[in-house]
C-alpha cells in the first residue's frame, strides 16, 4: 500500500534571511534545512516527502495547485517571508479544511498576517544545517506534527459552512459592511486631500465619527493611518499621541500602532519615552529599517540639544542604530543616509573612509529607487542631503531650484536642514562650503 504524501512548501537554495546581526544566521541553505532535516521527519511519520524542485521539469501553476489540494499533509516554512510560500501556503487553506502545518525558526518574525496562527518554531543557530542543528529541529517538531496536522484552516473555520454551503445571509452582511468601509476609506481620502492647515481638524472630526464601539481592527488602523499622515503636515502630536493612549489593549499593542505611538511621543517632545517604546517593540517584535531609522532618528535629537558630556553617548547610540537598520537592506536609504555627517562628527579612526563608503551606497540605493520608480517621499531630501554631503554644488544647486518650483513640503525642509547645516560645517574645500553656504541660505528662506 503506497504511504501517504507530505509535499513541502519552502524557498529552494540559499537565501538571506534579514536578520539582525546576532539574532540568527545571515543567511539560510535551505536544500541542506531539507535533506538534512524536514526529508528525514517526514519518513519517519510515515509519509512520502515531496519537493516542487524534485520533479523533472518546474511546477507549473495548476500542478502545484493539484498537488496542495491532493498532498495528505502539508509543510510550510514561514522563517523568512517568501512571496511563492505565503501564497502556496493560502491555496492549501483555503481547499483543504486540514493538514496544512506551519514551520518556522524561533528568531524569525513573520509578516502580522502570518504570524497570528500557530506555527511549530525550531532551534536554528547557523544557516549550513549542522548535525547538533538536526538533532534539536528533529526534538523541537517530529512529535508535534501529527497534532498540528488534525487543526483547523483559518479559512474554513472563519466562513460557516465553507466551501459549497455557505449562509448567503452571511454574504450579504459582509458586502455591506465592505461597501460601508469603502465609503469610511473615500472620507479619509477627502481628509488627506485638504490643505495642510485644514488637515488635522478634520481628521479629528473623522475620528470622533468612527470610533464608536465596537471599532474593527481595519478601521482602527485606517485611523491611525491618517492620523499619522495628517500630524506630518499639520502638528498637533500630543494630541495623536494622547489618542494612541487611550486605546483599547487589542489596538494599542499591535505593531503598526506602537510604532506610531513612539513617533507621536518623540515629535511631541518626549524623545526619551519614544525610545523606551521603541526598544520593547523591537525586542518583541524584531527590528526593521524603519523602527531603527525612527530609533535612531530619537537620538540624533537628543545628541542635538545635550550638553557637551553627553553629546558623545547620544552620538554613538545614533550611530549604531542607522548602522543595524542600514544592514537589514542596503536598498532601503532611510538610516544609511544619515549616517556619513555622523562619522565626521564623530570623527574617530576609520570614520572618513566609513563616511564616503556609505555615501557611495546611498546614491546607489537612490538610484534604484528613481529608475524602479519607487515613490518614496523621502528620495528627494534624500539626494539633497547626499549633494551637501559630498560638497557636489552644482548639483545642490539643481535641486534646490526644484525645492522653490515643488515647495519645502515636498522636500522635506523642516526635517532636513539641522543635517545640511552640520555638513557645511564639516565641509574642508573652501570654495563648495561657500557655494553650499549661499545654497542653504536659499533654502533657508523656502523653508519660511
Amino acid at each position: 500500500m503506497p504511504r501517504p504524501l507530505c509535499f513541502m512548501i519552502m524557498p529552494y537554495g540559499r537565501k538571506p534571511t534579514g536578520a539582525e546581526a546576532g539574532k540568527g544566521p545571515a543567511e539560510i541553505n535551505f536544500n541542506a534545512l531539507w535533506d538534512r532535516a524536514f526529508a528525514p521527519i517526514i519518513n519517519e511519520l510515515g509519509y512520502e516527502p515531496v519537493r516542487a524542485d524534485q520533479d523533472t521539469g518546474a511546477l507549473i501553476i495548476n500542478q502545484m495547485i493539484e498537488r496542495l489540494y491532493f498532498a495528505d499533509l502539508v509543510l510550510a516554512d514561514m522563517t523568512i517571508p517568501n512571496g511563492n510560500v505565503y501564497y502556496e501556503v493560502g491555496v492549501r487553506q483555503a481547499s483543504r479544511g486540514t493538514g496544512c502545518v506551519l514551520l518556522a525558526a524561533d528568531w524569525s518574525k513573520p509578516l502580522f498576517d502570518v504570524a497570528q496562527m500557530r506555527a511549530l518554531r525550531y532551534p536554528l543557530p547557523e544557516g549550513e544545517i549542522i548535525e547538533s542543528t538536526v538533532e534539536t529541529i528533529v526534538a523541537a517538531i517530529k512529535s508535534k506534527i501529527v497534532t498540528l496536522a488534525g487543526g483547523s484552516s483559518p479559512v474554513h473555520a472563519s466562513i460557516r459552512g465553507y466551501p459549497t454551503h455557505v449562509d448567503p445571509a452571511a454574504a450579504s452582511t459582509m458586502k455591506d459592511q465592505m461597501r460601508d468601509f469603502a465609503s469610511f476609506e473615500g472620507e479619509i481620502r477627502v481628509v488627506r486631500s485638504l490643505p495642510p492647515s485644514g488637515r488635522m481638524e478634520a481628521a479629528k472630526q473623522i475620528v470622533a465619527k468612527y470610533w464608536t464601539p465596537p471599532v474593527t481592527s481595519p478601521t482602527a488602523l485606517a485611523l491611525l493611518r491618517m492620523l499619522k499622515d495628517c500630524a506630518d503636515t499639520a502638528g498637533d502630536w500630543t494630541w495623536v499621541s494622547n489618542f494612541i493612549e487611550k486605546l483599547p489593549d487589542e489596538f494599542r499593542e499591535q505593531e503598526e500602532a506602537r510604532e506610531l505611538e513612539a513617533f507621536a511621543l518623540s515629535n511631541a517632545g518626549k524623545p526619551i519615552e519614544a525610545i523606551a517604546k521603541l526598544e520593547a517593540l523591537i525586542a518583541a517584535s524584531g527590528p526593521t529599517p524603519e523602527r531603527l531609522g525612527i530609533l535612531g532618528g530619537r537620538y540624533k535629537r537628543l545628541f542635538a540639544g545635550a550638553k557637551a558630556a553627553d553629546k558623545s553617548f547620544y552620538l554613538d547610540r545614533c550611530i549604531d542604530s542607522y548602522e543595524r537598520g542600514m544592514q537589514l537592506n542596503l536598498n532601503e536609504y532611510y538610516c544609511s543616509c544619515n549616517l556619513p555627517r555622523l562619522y565626521r562628527l564623530r570623527n574617530g579612526e576609520g570614520d572618513a573612509a566609513r563616511a564616503h563608503a556609505v555615501s557611495n551606497i546611498v546614491i546607489a540605493a537612490c538610484e534604484r529607487a528613481k529608475s524602479l520608480g519607487v515613490a518614496d517621499e523621502w528620495l528627494r531630501a534624500t539626494l539633497l542631503t547626499i549633494a551637501f554631503d559630498d560638497g557636489d554644488w552644482r548639483k545642490a544647486a539643481e535641486l534646490a531650484r526644484e525645492v522653490a518650483r515643488e515647495g519645502a513640503a515636498r522636500w522635506k525642509l523642516d526635517a532636513i536642514l539641522w543635517d545640511l547645516k552640520t555638513t557645511l560645517e564639516q565641509l574642508q574645500d573652501i570654495d563648495a562650503r561657500t557655494r553650499l553656504a549661499e545654497i542653504y541660505a536659499k533654502l533657508e528662506q523656502l523653508r519660511q
